[in-house]
């Protein structure tokens, strides 16, 4: 039997004993099974699409905030295009307009095209009203928060869109306790964020205004609710753990339209796989609860950029900083990246929490003084060490009057002042995917006898393509309760053994349906695509059993499963099962879609 045969099977079994039980002979149970294979899903047109009348009902049940979402380059030349076009690199306002996603697509695998409908939800109960709508109706359902998925997640066109964006509430508790816990659990710190919110604004209300750390996400328009679902790694991860590690409870809307509120201690199961199971498979997630953690007394980075004059050398500077990484940084401080590039170039761009900027920069000498001491090697940009009050790291009005260079505000009229973005990530606002690979590198690989094996893997591949080693998206160096928490959520647990996550990727700038003078460069991004390929295929060879960040991955990666979640997939299968049965819930490489076609409206297995 092959894998597919074998996973078909597995899928099956667990219904066999409910047929069985009910007096149906085994014939009846093939039949059984045999049933959905025939399922469709409906697309507007097409018989038993819901009629004006129901979607009214729907438009009452939800309050009104039933919307036609229309992308505003779908008639340019227009008003609503202009504007458009003058907010094209504001992703504030590409996550305010519903037909609209942060990515605008992927070569050759998808581009953002706006829902048939889409629910403005303000409640669990919208969010309840639209799933009931969607299951009752046989439609594609989507969820969108931050509309900031590489992988097109939140977006299929002939579909009922829950869009969560106006849920954006962030509450403070001085002693949270889960329900059903009272007794069991030490009240904590925390922090209730409802779905919609970005990671700015829960950064604003906890470390700017309550001044207490969350672990959260490193670019401030990601979404909360997405990320905690798929593992969540922010700059600081290597020191707080991972953003699912620390979910407390949450509020989801399940399949069968019930409200659950989901911890350890009710469903746990359920809890336990949207920590890392993946969004938009196990459910709605409307409401998420965090620890905080004692803020730092700073926060800082250090950054700077290192050119060598030869391959050669090149090749040794890779190897000096293995072995530094492993000596002075493979701790809880430190985060953020390591950029390896074609030009015999290393790129700093590196965070640290817990110590002074003295401390920092003594940190870093060893390093520097190798540097200075060899004629090979030349300073293009001056490393540079900065420390600032923590509670200042994402704090608007702060960068604004000090430093304005390192951020872009939202500047529209009426955005929430504490709005901004990192500079760093401007790129990335409504970019078109032309290929994107990670990795986690085991820390077995940073031991003394495999450090020249490690380096010769990532001088070859910055021979093909500029890649960087993302250090806090590996937990391995980071505190052993860190990574207890950790280890108890749906992601590979190969992640807890890393010490980084390497990425690979490239992209160029927005490609929106209509939008007037840009189309997708095809060729370039195939033909940059096979030097990413190229590239990650020498990171494999030292490290051929990594799995990969499942926000940050392949498209078309093939065995999926194992590289999300590894062992922990059978159960993450079992607790779709159990939720989902009729697989109301469809993303792209998400629990359970290897049952569904790729457009996720036709049931195959």
């Amino acid at each position: 039997m092959n894998r597919r045969d074998l996973l078909k099977a597995s899928l099956a079994l667990p219904l066999l004993p409910l047929a069985l039980r009910a007096g149906a002979a085994p014939t009846a149970a093939i039949k059984l099974l045999a049933g959905p294979l025939a399922f469709h899903r409906v697309r507007p047109g097409q018989p038993g699409w819901p009629a004006p009348a129901q979607w009214d009902e729907l438009r009452r049940q939800v309050g009104g905030r039933l919307l036609l979402p229309r992308s505003p380059f779908a008639e340019c030349p227009s008003a609503a295009c202009t504007q458009a076009l003058k907010q094209l690199d504001n992703p504030f306002a590409l996550g305010d307009d519903p037909a609209l996603t942060q990515t605008s697509g992927w070569a050759d695998a998808w581009i953002s095209q706006p829902s048939a409908y889409a629910v403005a939800a303000e409640s669990a109960a919208d969010v309840a009203a639209a799933v009931n709508f969607a299951r009752q109706h046989r439609l594609r359902l989507v969820v969108k928060g931050g509309g900031h998925s590489y992988q097109g997640t939140s977006e299929a066109p002939d579909s009922l869109l829950v869009w969560t964006r106006h849920m954006n509430q962030v509450s403070l508790h001085d002693a949270f306790v889960p329900q059903g816990a009272a007794g069991h659990a030490q009240p904590l710190p925390a922090v209730s964020v409802q779905a919609g919110a970005l990671w700015i604004d829960a950064y604003d209300a906890v470390t700017t205004q309550g001044r207490r750390y969350v672990q959260g996400g490193g670019c401030a328009t990601v979404g909360v609710a997405g990320l905690i679902q798929s593992g969540g790694f922010g700059s600081f991860s290597k020191g707080f753990g991972s953003a699912a590690g620390n979910l407390l409870e949450a509020e989801i809307v399940t399949a069968d339209g019930k409200v659950r509120v989901v911890n350890a201690y009710n469903d746990p199961e359920l809890f336990w796989g949207i920590k890392g199971g993946g969004g938009g498979s196990l459910g709605v997630v409307t409401r998420l609860t965090l620890r905080t953690f004692e803020l730092p007394e700073f926060f800082g980075a250090a950054m700077g950029c290192i050119k060598a004059s030869s391959r050669d050398a090149f090749r040794a500077l890779v190897g000096r900083f293995v072995a530094f990484y492993r000596e002075a940084l493979f701790n809880p401080h430190w985060g953020e990246q390591v950029g390896f590039r074609d030009g015999d170039t290393l790129k700093i761009s590196m965070v640290f929490q817990g110590l002074t900027q003295e401390q920092a920069q003594q940190t870093w000498q060893p390093f520097l003084d190798w540097i200075k001491a060899r004629p090979e090697y030349s300073i293009v940009e001056p490393v540079q060490t900065i420390a600032l009050p923590a509670r200042h790291f994402w704090d608007a009005a702060f960068f604004r009057e000090h430093a304005p260079q390192y951020i872009v505000p939202d500047d529209r009229p009426g955005a929430p002042a504490h709005h901004m973005i990192w500079r760093g990530d401007h790129d990335q606002v409504g970019w078109f995917i032309h290929a994107y690979q990670s990795a986690w590198m085991p820390a077995s690989l940073l031991q003394p006898g495999r450090r020249d094996v490690l380096a010769d893997a990532l001088f070859a591949a910055s021979q093909h393509f500029d890649y960087a080693l993302h250090f806090n998206k590996g937990l391995a160096g980071a505190p052993a309760d860190a990574i207890e928490r950790a280890r108890d959520t749906a992601t590979n647990p190969g992640m807890v053994e890393a010490f980084a996550l390497a990425i690979c990727a490239d992209g160029s700038g927005p490609a929106f349906t209509g939008l007037p003078g840009r189309s997708p460069e095809l060729a370039k991004a195939r033909q940059q695509a096979s030097k990413i390929d190229l590239a990650m295929k020498e990171l494999l060879k030292v490290a051929p059993d990594a799995g990969s960040y499942v926000s940050e991955s392949d498209y078309f990666l093939r065995d999926w499963q194992q590289r999300f979640w590894g062992s922990n997939y059978p159960r993450l299968a079992a607790a779709k099962r159990r939720y989902d049965p009729e697989g109301l819930f469809f993303v792209h490489h998400g629990v359970g879609s290897e049952a569904w076609s790729a457009d996720g409206f036709t049931r195959t297995a």
